[in-house]
């Protein structure tokens, strides 16, 4: 039964669905071997394409796409039935993968390694290890579906040591994985969840829960309807529930379940070893039951050996020669019994299965007489004892290897809760920085508003004394309208109404003395004439062309000059309309000048400033010359008065160059549009 259990494990222990990572198109070559090796007919085929993907591989020094053809190669072995190769492959992956911490290739290439010293090596130490490692990753991974395979794995190991509760306590958890996965909609896990319900009502049997073994095998034998070769598990699920009834002493039920069993003989007889099986187990079920016919049941146990040793099926024939001692030893047939004890004691001893091993040493011990009966009982009892110490032993090594891998897994966990911690404590320093940018950045901003918003109000300044320098000027324009008024009505009309009233007086008068007074009255109009000129002159004149824009600039540039102690010249032309240039345009040119007389006191150690306002062809030209001692343009880093005057000039979209060298004074030309 236990041979069946394994056949069934093995095509499910094997599965490994690793996908491929995307790998460069230099290396397309590569990729279509390992999809030939993947889908070619011919298992031969398949291996020769694997071989050549992995020598490609190789080549290339990429641990990556060495362990992807790898895993294709290691299963190419597997189907050919090189094992020792699948195995030697499979090493290597686990290698590489753990050099590239690689988890699911750790997982599945563990759980391969598992499954080679479970069925290959028959070392069950070793191949716990390998499962106890996959089924630590594939939790890691919460590949729930692998994790469950490698638990039923694990307890079929622990059934084999005799540990039967915890093979018991890790099938139920596979179970319950299992069918919460089928809750969810996953209908491949049916395989998987036959395998756990079979491995449970074995370990049940063994534990002497039997009706929670029939319970379990009846389960799975209502699942076979779900799978591809369900007429054979039927069979054996038959099988097992016949040997759990038989097992509470219900042998009428046991024996209408292998009669029905027989009736499929087409479906046995596909596989020999199991019919063999069928028919041992049917008639050491007649024998127990104590009613039988003796020929016709010797009959049939000599056809189920010679079955069993017709197709050298050592498991079979060795189930065949002690269930057959122990007929011939109850029918008192002491010579045949002594033969088949002798071949079960032999085979036993060889498989080994220690369970009828010992069983065939109690048959000799009764066969034999003296030395030679005591002989084999001594054996049984050191056997016995030395089963006893191995599987103490085994249970213990098992506790230490999954203690120290949940030390590893501990200290992974540790690890891993130290690198959350260092990318927690390293968000929160980043955001502290971000933070710190952020506030620094927004501390520049405010001071670049708040020097923004004391440039605005500097020019708010300016335009008000501009304004306030305009109401002057309108307010001596209305004081000089009014005293040229009072001196036409006051001094010239006067005297026109006193010179008009002589002359009418003299109208009707004639001689030297007439003539003499016409003259001097002439002359007095010539007089007034002239007074009646200059205030004309005065009227057409702009008696405060010096009180608008230029009259601001000309008093900024004596009060600065006087407090800077330099001397200055100042130059304007009148063809600019400084009524139809914008307020922005003047206050700029108010603070340029303002800010260069300020570098020039500060870093020019002039004597002289000269300063020109000039139009040409829309253009408003500023130039501002000095004769300090001049900086190298090409090397002198320009200072926050420098920046500032090219950022005025920028925003009037206009130009500025200089001109200088050391010790021969610098010279500032300015062009601005006179429409911005």
């Amino acid at each position: 039964m236990k041979y069946v259990l394994l056949n069934v494990l093995l095509s499910i222990c094997t599965y490994s669905n690793v996908t491929a990572q995307q790998l460069p198109v230099s290396i397309d070559s590569i990729l279509k071997l390992r999809a030939l090796a993947n889908n070619s007919a011919s298992l031969e085929d398949r291996l020769s394409y694997a071989i050549q993907a992995s020598e490609l591989s190789n080549a290339s020094n990429q641990d990556s796409t060495i362990l992807n053809s790898n895993r294709i190669l290691a299963y190419s072995y597997l189907i050919n039935g090189a094992y020792d190769a699948f195995a030697n492959t499979t090493r290597d992956n686990l290698d590489k993968a753990l050099k590239l911490k690689d988890s699911a290739a750790i997982a599945f290439s563990s759980k391969n390694l598992g499954w080679y010293n479970y069925n290959i090596e028959n070392d069950n130490l070793n191949s716990y290890d390998y499962y106890l490692t996959s089924l630590k990753y594939f939790e890691a991974l919460n590949n729930a579906h692998e994790k469950a395979v490698a638990l039923y794995c694990i307890a079929s190991i622990q059934d084999d040591e005799k540990d039967y509760l915890g093979s018991e306590k890790n099938a139920i958890e596979a179970l319950n994985i299992l069918r919460t996965l089928k809750s969810q909609g996953d209908k491949t896990i049916y395989r998987d969840e036959y395998i756990c319900l079979n491995l449970l009502g074995i370990v049940s049997l063994k534990l002497e829960n039997y009706t929670e073994s029939l319970n379990y095998h009846e389960q799975a034998y209502a699942l076979t309807d779900h799978l591809d070769d369900r007429e054979i598990l039927k069979l054996q699920s038959k099988n097992n529930l016949a040997i759990s009834h038989r097992a509470i002493g219900d042998f009428e039920k046991t024996l209408t379940i292998y009669d029905h069993m027989l009736e499929e003989s087409e479906t046995l007889l596909e596989d020999p070893s199991f019919y063999a099986l069928v028919l041992i187990n049917q008639n050491t079920t007649r024998f127990m039951t104590g009613d039988y016919d003796y020929q016709q049941l010797e009959r049939e146990f000599q056809k189920a050996y010679k079955i069993s040793d017709s197709i050298d099926d050592k498991y079979t024939k060795l189930s065949a020669s002690i269930d057959m001692a122990k007929f011939y030893l109850d029918n008192h047939k002491d010579t045949l019994a002594r033969r088949y004890a002798n071949e079960s004691y032999g085979l036993a001893k060889d498989i080994p299965i220690n369970e009828l091993y010992m069983e065939s040493m109690l048959i000799l011990a009764e066969l034999t007489e003296g030395k030679t009966s005591r002989t084999y009982l001594e054996e049984h009892i050191q056997l016995s004892d030395s089963l006893l110490k191995v599987e103490r032993s085994v249970r213990n090594k098992f506790a230490r290897i999954r203690y120290e891998t949940d030390i590893v897994a501990a200290e992974n966990q540790r690890i891993s809760q130290q690198r959350m911690w260092l990318a927690i404590v390293s968000v929160v320093l980043v955001l502290a920085l971000f933070l710190l940018y952020i506030v620094i950045t927004q501390r520049n901003k405010n001071k670049v508003l708040e020097f923004e918003k004391s440039q605005q109000q500097a020019n708010e300044d300016i335009y008000n004394l501009m304004l306030s320098q305009q109401d002057k000027v309108d307010e001596a324009r209305a004081n000089e309208k009014k005293r040229i008024s009072q001196d036409m009505h006051d001094g010239i009309l006067g005297r026109l109404f006193g010179t008009r009233l002589s002359l009418d007086s003299l109208n009707f008068s004639e001689g030297k003395d007439a003539i003499l007074s016409r003259a001097n009255y002439i002359n007095e109009l010539k007089g007034i004439e002239e007074d009646i000129r200059k205030i004309s002159h005065d009227l057409n004149s702009d008696f405060v062309s010096g009180s608008n824009f230029m009259t601001i600039v000309a008093e900024l540039i004596e009060k600065q000059t006087k407090a800077y102690q330099l001397g200055s010249k100042f130059d304007y032309t009148d063809d600019i309309d400084w009524e139809g240039i914008t307020n922005k345009t003047k206050i700029n040119l108010y603070r340029i000048i303002q800010e260069s007389l300020q570098n020039i006191y500060k870093h020019a150690d002039a004597k002289i400033v000269h300063i020109q306002i000039s139009s040409e062809q829309d253009t408003i030209c500023l130039d501002i010359i000095d004769d300090g001692k001049g900086f190298d343009v090409n090397k002198s880093k320009k200072g926050i008065g420098l920046k500032n005057i090219n950022s005025r000039i920028s925003e009037l979209n206009g130009k500025v160059r200089f001109h200088s060298k050391p010790n021969q004074g610098t010279r500032l030309e300015i062009t601005i549009p006179n429409k911005t």
